[in-house]
């Protein structure tokens, strides 16, 4: 279990907002580093915070690669100082509180090629592809109940790697009164899963079974009291019951295969009529925000700036 840092992280400087339905922004902290900040009173709902923690210390238990992250302190001073990060309503400018909220470590910044979006044709490249399959499986059980999000850092060599970002819509979402099939939390494009062996799904069972529930909650006390929520912390007790249960994760995955071979055929029929998955519906993540440069998305077989 990872420990939160002891040291107060305090956030400096606003870079510049992001997209997003909870407003993020992306700014520079106190300990030299960038980071994707989200704030407590968030247009999404008050179980944002928790469930951005949950997802991220969840993910990481089962060894899926997360961007790294801590509570940071937002203070009066900042946000006095920066009015352009207060975020937009109906109503007009929402000052942000002041307090501790979610700060996830930005991915790029330094030459890092990132991409939101990968052909079919390039899928074959991300070398923790199978890790897909996990993911859909904690998210079934956490309650997600939005499309998983991910993010692709490219290597010298060309390699791909999945980062799995945004857990914000855990736990019945960011207000915890959701509940969707289990189709709502897979990703969009079902080409990312690998086929794989009946063993694999076996030895999926037997991993999600390995968490310390107990050390879990434990560890859910060293967060910010103010980030806990009834309803957040009683669909994560609900979250780790699924989790320790051979029938419900058997059923899951049975369910899951089921749910993969009916999208792998209406993909197929798809191509087979020459359409493809439309752009628009693979919604960009807040890590690739730009950095004096575009949104770098993959098209075919080169990489350009949109």
């Amino acid at each position: 279990m990872s420990c939160l840092s002891k040291k107060n992280v305090v956030v400096t400087d606003h870079i510049h907002n992001l997209r997003g339905g909870s407003q993020p922004i992306l700014a520079r902290a106190s300990d030299g580093m960038l980071y994707v900040v989200k704030f407590a009173n968030n247009p999404q709902g008050a179980n944002l915070l928790l469930n951005e923690a949950v997802g991220s210390e969840l993910y990481r238990q089962f060894k899926l690669a997360v961007p790294e992250w801590q509570p940071v302190m937002v203070t009066d001073d900042f946000l006095d100082r920066n009015p352009q990060c207060w975020m937009q309503t109906v109503e007009g400018p929402l000052r942000p509180q002041a307090g501790w909220c979610f700060g996830s470590r930005f991915l790029g910044g330094k030459g890092e090629r990132l991409l939101e979006i990968l052909p079919g044709s390039s899928m074959c490249r991300v070398v923790n592809q199978s890790s897909f399959w996990m993911a859909w499986l904690i998210d079934i059980c956490a309650g997600h109940v939005d499309n998983r999000q991910a993010i692709f850092r490219q290597a010298p060599s060309g390699a791909l790697q999945a980062f799995f970002v945004d857990h914000g819509h855990l736990l019945g979402g960011p207000k915890g009164e959701l509940s969707l099939p289990i189709q709502a939390s897979r990703y969009l494009d079902p080409r990312i899963y690998p086929s794989v062996s009946s063993d694999y799904l076996e030895n999926l069972q037997r991993s999600a079974r390995c968490l310390d529930a107990n050390q879990f909650w434990q560890w859910t006390k060293t967060l910010p009291d103010s980030w806990k929520t009834a309803s957040a912390l009683d669909a994560l007790e609900q979250c780790m019951g699924r989790l320790a249960s051979t029938a419900v994760l058997q059923g899951t995955i049975d369910a899951m295969a089921q749910s993969l071979r009916q999208g792998h055929r209406f993909e197929q029929s798809r191509r087979q009529e020459g359409r493809e998955l439309p752009l628009s519906v693979l919604r960009a993540g807040v890590q690739t925000a730009r950095l004096g440069q575009g949104r770098v998305v993959e098209c075919s077989s080169h990489l350009a700036c949109a």
